[in-house]
């Protein structure tokens, strides 16, 4: 079995929030809508069914991070890159060639508190080299360290 994973993904708040996924069906919800090939990439070969997802607001006041989920599934072909009404559509992508993907995220733990991007930064220590604390780094899903999994549950009130 593969060492367990950890990851920080963005949703913007008003799109999907921590919240909305709570309250989803078994508390899971399709991730979709990804179209960076770096991203696609790290849900193919790295991403495995229960890694520890740390899940973030974006373009929010302020950003931070919401709670604890999981990856749920393993990646299967994001539905949308072939809906031409849906905003991720990709005229590109064929059925029997899919080119962008997708993977199935599970609710696991509501932080106590909210943490802020500013306390990320603020904090130091494990998160010194924190992805999303770096200036440029715009990715919607980065790899997260376990010591920075650790450190971030902690200062959400987490164990």
């Amino acid at each position: 079995m593969a060492k367990r994973q950890y990851w920080l993904m963005k949703s913007e708040p008003d799109v999907f929030s921590f919240d909305d996924l709570w309250k989803a069906k078994k508390r899971t919800t399709l991730w979709d809508g990804v179209r960076n090939y770096q991203v696609r990439n790290f849900m193919r070969d790295v991403m495995q069914v229960g890694d520890g997802v740390l899940y973030y607001h974006s373009n929010a006041k302020p950003a931070g991070i919401a709670g604890v989920a999981e990856i749920a599934s393993a990646s299967y072909p994001d539905p949308t890159q072939f809906d031409p009404a849906d905003a991720h559509y990709d005229p590109r992508s064929e059925p029997d060639e899919p080119r962008w993907l997708a993977v199935d995220v599970r609710a696991v733990e509501k932080l106590a508190r909210f943490v802020t991007l500013d306390e990320l930064k603020e904090h130091g220590g494990p998160l010194a080299d924190m992805g999303v604390i770096r200036r440029g780094n715009r990715l919607s899903v980065q790899p997260v360290t376990a010591a920075e999994w650790r450190a971030v549950r902690r200062l959400g009130g987490l164990k």
